[in-house]
């Protein structure tokens, strides 16, 4: 049941897949971030980055390893954490393409953390948008919508 709904929750999303070795540095990196956390919802978030990137690597068709890490960890919380983190980040960035009237809005596909200036500017890059006036409307955004760490 758990692997069809990531199935279908990454199908949603419909990110690009990456090169295999995306999948491993992206691994690596949050593996050191989750290392480094500090309280128990920045462990929370770090561990939800984890099996994200473990869940889209399957589902894009590079499988890094067989099982999470952290089996003592009720699961459904850090899953339920997870699409609720990367589903709202995701239609951040779409709701702030249609803002920018952006005939493309439909095709934006992120899910970067977009409190990081620098990365909304290279969203912005990727699809085509301004992006002095994309990096002003998801400032504002920012403002009122409800981003997990």
């Amino acid at each position: 049941m758990q692997s069809l709904l990531l199935r279908r929750w990454h199908g949603f999303l419909r990110l690009p897949r990456q090169r295999p070795s995306w999948y491993r540095e992206r691994l690596r990196e949050e593996l050191l971030e989750r290392h480094e956390a500090l309280t128990p919802l920045h462990t929370l978030s770090e561990t939800a980055d984890v099996f994200y990137i473990l869940s889209r690597a399957i589902h894009d068709g590079y499988p890094l390893q067989s099982e999470p890490p952290y089996p003592q960890k009720p699961q459904i919380l850090i899953y339920a954490y997870m699409i609720t983190k990367y589903t709202s980040r995701w239609l951040f960035y779409r709701v702030a393409a249609r803002a920018c009237r952006s005939a493309n809005a439909s095709q934006v596909r992120e899910v970067i953390n977009p409190a990081k200036k620098h990365k909304v500017g290279e969203v912005a890059s990727r699809h085509g948008l301004d992006r002095c006036e994309f990096e002003r409307v998801c400032s504002q955004l920012r403002r009122f919508w409800p981003l997990l760490p």
